[in-house]
């Protein structure tokens, strides 16, 4: 293999969860070429890993006429392409450039056609976690023994986040646990609601906690009274942050707790404390969704969720207490403390 494409042009989490492959890969193909298609959004995290070569922008691709797309694809060389996000428009164009390997899912009845080989896996009524069923689409490229969440979650690369502006670096503590609140999820996830990141803010200690809040700007004109009434408790950073220079401070801080979002599993990528609040619905349950880090848990309700199915507004999700967020988030902080303590000590 001298050049393999990985394509996937969906959201922030999603991406991450497709960045272990890189380095599977490169664990298979050391001199292997891996490029990463995506939206250009998603960009500074594929940079950010250490096993992506080159970034392939769709949106600069759909600029081209349909012709030049070929074209360009053509230039590509490459041997292979993996479609770990199905995409008809994609598919055709790895079919119409005569890219030897072209692998995806034999559920999506255009692959039938543009794919030479098919992966029979169906995600919607999977019990395997999304970074599992990413992998077996690497089956054809010779993994040949499944790999467990553990193992994944060391081929994630994040060692190239960018420097965090001095800015944004010297609202740090030293002497506190820096905590990352992320209470939105642009519609993406059920949501813990405003009312628990409330309580939870009233119940950490305000000497052992320094408490960020992100989000876009949009998320913090939605939010706005929530983050007026706490603003001498809090640092409100929503819409001050590019997605690089998020990916940096969450990288400078010490945790983070959200719904399952794309910041939840940055943070757990980059090995941080990430502390995911969930909905016991299939198919976005934390058996599929978790983050996966060495550092990283979640929390649910030991339930089944029917009647939330049909509403943005999940109970079970909601049910969650701040309570026992606050006693895992108190935990983290203490073994922080306890391991620098140790490290002074030596």
């Amino acid at each position: 293999m001298k050049h393999i494409i990985l394509s996937r042009v969906d959201n922030i989490g999603d991406v991450v969860l497709t960045l272990p492959l890189a380095g599977i890969l490169k664990e298979l193909y050391p001199e292997c070429k891996i490029s990463f298609l995506a939206k250009n959004y998603t960009r500074p995290i594929i940079e950010s890993c250490k096993n992506i070569d080159e970034i392939i922008i769709w949106e600069e691709i759909l600029q081209l006429s349909k012709t030049a797309r070929v074209s360009y694809f053509k230039s590509l060389n490459a041997d292979s392409i993996v479609h770990v996000f199905p995409h008809k428009i994609i598919a055709q164009l790895a079919f119409l450039s005569k890219i030897k390997t072209r692998i995806g899912t034999a559920r999506r009845p255009y692959n039938l056609l543009f794919c030479n080989k098919k992966v029979n896996i169906s995600r919607r009524k999977s019990n395997l976690h999304e970074a599992q069923l990413n992998c077996k689409l690497l089956a054809p490229l010779g993994l040949k023994k499944e790999k467990d969440i553990k193992e994944i979650s060391k081929y994630f690369g994040l060692t190239n986040t960018s420097v965090l502006p001095p800015q944004f670096s010297m609202l740090l503590s030293d002497e506190k646990f820096n905590l990352i609140l992320h209470p939105k999820s642009k519609g993406s996830a059920r949501e813990w609601g405003m009312n628990n990141f409330t309580r939870l803010i009233e119940l950490l200690p305000k000497d052992q906690f320094k408490i960020f809040v992100t989000g876009s700007t949009d998320e913090g004109k939605m939010i706005s009274g929530f983050l007026e009434k706490y603003c001498n408790q809090i640092t409100d950073l929503t819409g001050r942050l590019t997605l690089a220079e998020l990916i940096a401070f969450i990288n400078a801080a010490d945790g983070l707790v959200a719904a399952s979002t794309g910041p939840l599993h940055i943070a757990s990528a980059l090995g941080k404390y990430a502390l995911g609040i969930y909905a016991p619905m299939r198919p976005i349950f934390p058996t599929r969704w978790a983050p996966i880090g060495a550092n990283s848990e979640y929390l649910v309700l030991d339930k089944e969720c029917k009647s939330c199915k049909k509403s943005k507004d999940c109970l079970c999700i909601r049910s969650i207490k701040p309570e026992q967020v606050a006693e895992k988030v108190l935990l983290a902080c203490q073994k922080k403390f306890d391991h620098a303590g140790r490290c002074e000590a030596i």
